[in-house]
């Protein structure tokens, strides 16, 4: 099993969304299933993805959860635990 860490991973998939405007419009509609079809990667149902362009002048901020709300990214930090 190949493990990948959460960086590379994002970057493969944004170079791969840059390249195949088909694979992109399916990560923006259905990102769950473009990961699976395109990449072989399975995220369990009570995972929810969210996938969103940015324009030119726009930018995203991700507030993650607060460490006291016992939610740690840690807790999935490799593709291999999901």
């Amino acid at each position: 099993m190949i493990i990948l860490s959460e960086a590379i991973l994002r970057n493969q998939v944004i170079q791969k969304a840059w390249e195949d405007p088909s694979f992109k419009q399916k990560l923006l509609s259905d990102p769950k299933a473009a990961l699976k079809e395109a990449l072989g990667i399975n995220l369990p149902d009570h995972i929810t993805l969210k996938t969103v362009e940015e324009g030119s002048n726009e930018f995203y901020l991700v507030i993650p959860p607060s460490p006291s709300s016992g939610i740690l990214k840690t807790d999935v930090t490799t593709l291999g635990s999901w």
